[in-house]
C-alpha cells in the first residue's frame, strides 16, 4: 500500500492521501486494516531541511467495541 502513498505540504498543514482497501485482518486479528503504510515510510518533502518519514495506519475493529 505504501507506494500509492502520498503526502504533501500546503501552508501549515501536511496532506495524506492513502487508498482504503478491503479489510484485512491485523497481526493480532483484534481490528481489520483499511489502510497502512506498513511501516514508515520516507515522504517526498523535507521539513526544515530534513526528510519526513510518515507511518500511518487506519483500521476499524473486527468487533464492535461496547459502550456505542
Amino acid at each position: 500500500m505504501a507506494n500509492d502513498l502520498s503526502v504533501t505540504r500546503e501552508g501549515d498543514s501536511l496532506v495524506i492521501r492513502i487508498p482504503i482497501q478491503s479489510p484485512t485482518p491485523s497481526s493480532t486479528g483484534k481490528t481489520l486494516v483499511v489502510a497502512s503504510t506498513r511501516g514508515n515510510q520516507k515522504a517526498a518533502i523535507q521539513i526544515d531541511g530534513r526528510d519526513l518519514y510518515i507511518g500511518v495506519n487506519a483500521y476499524v475493529y473486527a468487533e464492535p467495541k461496547g459502550g456505542r
